[in-house]
């Protein structure tokens, strides 16, 4: 701006506040220094106040959305503040028919802006199916803040039968069979004789009964109880003395020499912090039709890449970070594990997913520590990798192929 002397000039400031929580609502302190190029040295540093409004977004979502189990059911409900301010709001739950009942921790909940929190949910049903096949109940939280909508998330309860129908249909028949046979045995019970007196009687008649043709010198030919015992000494000397042979030559084959035991992430992290200082993690993956990795540490790769192999398991291991817990995704069948989190202290191994054969390979996974902050590089079949993404000190961060896609996940990268 060009002013002459005894002139004024007016300048617009416009500011443009992003519409997310980083833009807290209320006064914001601004200043605009003003520089006169003849006279640098007269500066002037106008001062102002800049309100931002509040604005309300909340977000909610089920881990997993479908749940399955025979007495009880076990989602989380992940409940975000996308606004600019503090967000107040408590939980319930219902259904079309009142089969379920609900137990949420905690009951209402307080959520800073640009904050998480997950709300431990369990499902019980009013009604147990012990024989029959699975039933479906679809159900609906609510998070209700005052004066406003409620917001509803749908999720499905798949509730099994205690035992399966074929299983019933066997123990009856089971059951009939056993009876009819009880029955017939109690009617025609056969009739059991002994005929150990007619027996011992027929032996002391041979014995006793002199052959028409004995000589007198044909008792000394009869042989005598011992002398029948007499040939078996030979047979018991020689088992001795084969047995005492086998002991006297060491055992027989020699063993085979047992296998190295495989290191795991929580050999590998101990022994890079006993080396260096500051926080570390060392993981390693479970490859399909491979088995386990060897363990590798702070951003190097666990997995394959190019080679069509998902992981269906990882363990993994931190130093100084007051521990790690996690949960995996899979392509079928989703967060098998419920709310059964994995979780471990410093040094101590964590494992999420499953190398079972009938487990499908993982599509993803949520991990955290309890201090600091992890990152993650997933590395997606047909996406490659698709860059590092970290927590913030204490949060929950996915990682992996977005839930609708169901790829496959194939490689990682982890640092602290």
């Amino acid at each position: 701006m060009s002013l002459y002397p005894g002139t004024t000039g007016t300048v617009e400031l416009t500011f443009a506040p992003p519409r997310t929580s980083d833009a807290a609502a209320g006064p914001h302190p601004y200043a605009v220094r003003i520089t006169p190029t003849e006279h640098p040295d007269a500066v002037t540093v106008p001062e102002g106040n800049l309100t931002v409004t509040p604005f309300t977004e909340v977000r909610a979502e089920l881990v997993p959305p479908t749940v399955k189990g025979r007495f009880r059911g076990r989602p989380r409900l992940a409940v975000d503040n996308l606004g600019n301010t503090r967000v107040t709001a408590s939980l319930s739950g219902s259904d079309t028919g009142d089969r379920l009942a609900y137990d949420l921790k905690p009951g209402s909940v307080q959520i800073e802006p640009g904050r998480a929190v997950f709300v431990d949910t369990t499902l019980r049903p009013r009604r147990i199916i012990w024989f029959g096949s699975k039933e479906e109940q679809p159900y609906t939280l609510n998070v209700q803040r005052s004066g406003a909508v409620p917001l509803s998330v749908d999720g499905t309860f798949v509730q099994r039968g205690f035992l399966p129908r074929w299983l019933a249909t066997a123990l009856s028949l089971t059951v009939a069979l056993a009876i009819a046979f009880v029955m017939i045995w109690l009617t025609y019970k056969p009739q059991v004789r002994s005929l150990a007196s007619e027996k011992v009687a027929q032996a002391d008649v041979n014995t006793l009964a002199p052959s028409p043709s004995a000589t007198p010198s044909a008792p000394a030919l009869v042989p005598t109880p011992t002398a029948a015992a007499a040939p078996e000494a030979p047979v018991s000397s020689a088992a001795a003395d084969a047995g005492g042979g086998g002991g006297g030559g060491g055992g027989g084959q020699p063993k085979a020499p047992a296998k190295p035991k495989q290191e795991t992430a929580a050999v590998a992290v101990n022994k890079l912090a006993a080396r260096s200082d500051g926080r570390h993690i060392c993981y390693r993956a479970y490859v399909e039709d491979k088995g386990w990795q060897d363990p590798v540490c702070d951003g190097a790769i666990a997995g394959t890449t190019g080679k069509n192999l998902g992981i269906k398991a990882l363990n993994i291991a931190t130093a100084r970070t007051g521990g790690v817990t996690g949960n995996a995704a899979h392509v079928d069948g989703g967060w098998l594990t419920g709310d059964k989190w994995s979780k471990a202290s410093d040094g101590v191994d964590m494992y999420m997913g499953s190398s079972k054969p009938a487990v499908a390979v993982m599509e993803g996974f949520t991990i955290k520590t309890m201090e600091g902050s992890v990152c993650q590089n997933p590395h997606i079949r047909n996406r490659g990798w698709l860059g590092y993404g970290c927590t913030k000190p204490g949060d929950w961060l996915y990682g992996g192929s977005p839930m609708q896609d169901r790829l496959q996940l194939e490689a990682v990268r982890f640092t602290v």
